[in-house]
């Protein structure tokens, strides 16, 4: 029996692009599959966030960051443009952000079309992994549609047709995040436990070991 947990990820965060490849190497070994859960990132769900923010945390996050990218060689670099439109001296965060509404309610297309997880992957590796610069633009997030199995077309008619509908979708999701036991990404929640972060991939197969997980 295929063992499921919610995976709630948001396309600014780099811990969430670093647990992607690998929950997938997780679903190469096990029975298991993730349910996207996408949010919008902090700087969006908690107003003012970054102007409150310890001032030890941003270099650090970056510096821990890299190190992880070199741990499991995984392609790393900050995104250009940022998926969050925001002055990074001052901490604030422009009312207007097409970047970041656009991937996210594409993930949301993509998990109702069933395919939620190979999108994040491969439209989060566009974004973070260097391997292209101005991702938002040309047809980087509909190759990483069609790269995921997905009719690239459709879901950019669902994005254009439907964004409100995707965006409400969103909302829930960032309330049900919090209603799970946490506000930060990457989070996975299985059985209603909540395990927050990529370094607690562990805990969550042990934890879905113990509920009868099978290696395929």
């Amino acid at each position: 029996m295929t063992l499921e947990f919610d995976f709630y990820f948001s396309f600014r965060s780099p811990y969430s692009y670093l647990a992607a490849p690998q929950v997938e190497a997780l679903m190469a070994k096990y029975d298991l599959k993730p349910r996207m859960r996408i949010v919008t990132p902090i700087a969006i769900r908690i107003p003012g966030f970054f102007k409150s923010v310890n001032p030890l945390w941003p270099p650090y996050l970056l510096r821990d960051t890299f190190r992880i990218s070199q741990m499991n060689n995984i392609p790393y670099r900050w995104p250009r443009p940022d998926p969050i439109i925001m002055d990074i001296a001052s901490g604030e965060v422009a009312a207007e952000q097409p970047y970041i509404h656009r991937v996210s309610r594409m993930a949301v297309a993509a998990t109702r079309a069933g395919r939620g997880f190979e999108f994040a992957r491969r439209a989060s590796h566009k974004i973070w992994s260097g391997e292209v610069d101005a991702w938002h633009e040309g047809d980087h997030l509909s190759n990483a549609a069609a790269e995921a199995g997905l009719d690239a077309g459709a879901i950019e008619a669902e994005v254009r047709d439907n964004g409100e509908d995707l965006g409400a979708e969103i909302t829930q999701n960032v309330a049900d995040q919090r209603d799970a036991g946490h506000w930060g990404v990457p989070l996975f929640v299985f059985q209603n436990e909540p395990f927050f972060g990529q370094d607690r991939l562990d805990h969550l197969i042990w934890r879905m070991n113990q509920a009868g997980l099978a290696e395929r």
